[in-house]
């Protein structure tokens, strides 16, 4: 029962990260190559892509290992997958976007805050990307949105 609810929680919040992340990206990118403003709305929208990613985190961990994720066979590329890759690369891409915001607070500059949000997101974004597309390579159950 409690891995169910895990499982459906992390599996729907993975598009409230995503579709942040992107904007925080794509709102960095704007201000960064538009020399814009740092304004309150992308010190705000930083900030909830970061909780949102460290949620995230937090079910995951949570499902791993109160799941039995962590016993997989290792030697198969689901198993690998699962217990190391996907585990790895996502904590990786939340520390991106932890020293990202963490960074971009101590630049006094509005374009320095935008280019250190869109380098560490940005890097982050790709990072849950391809871990997306190995997902779907490594477990035939799984299509790029989802169960199929």
């Amino acid at each position: 029962m409690m891995n169910n609810i895990l499982r459906s929680a992390h599996s729907g919040w993975r598009y409230v990260v995503l579709i942040l992340l992107i904007i925080a990206v794509a709102q960095a990118l704007a201000g960064f190559f538009g020399k814009k403003a740092y304004t309150e709305g992308n010190r705000k929208l930083n900030v909830f892509t970061l909780i949102s990613a460290h949620i995230q985190v937090l079910l995951g961990l949570a499902l791993y290992f109160l799941g039995d994720w962590f016993k997989m066979d290792s030697s198969t590329p689901v198993g690998r997958y699962w217990k190391m890759e996907h585990l790895s690369i996502m904590i990786v891409a939340v520390v991106l976007i932890t020293i990202g915001n963490a960074k971009s607070k101590k630049v006094a500059d509005a374009v320095a805050k935008h280019k250190t949000i869109s380098i560490f997101f940005g890097i982050a974004l790709l990072l849950i990307l391809v871990a997306i597309a190995t997902m779907v390579k490594s477990d035939p159950s799984r299509s790029f949105f989802g169960v199929s």
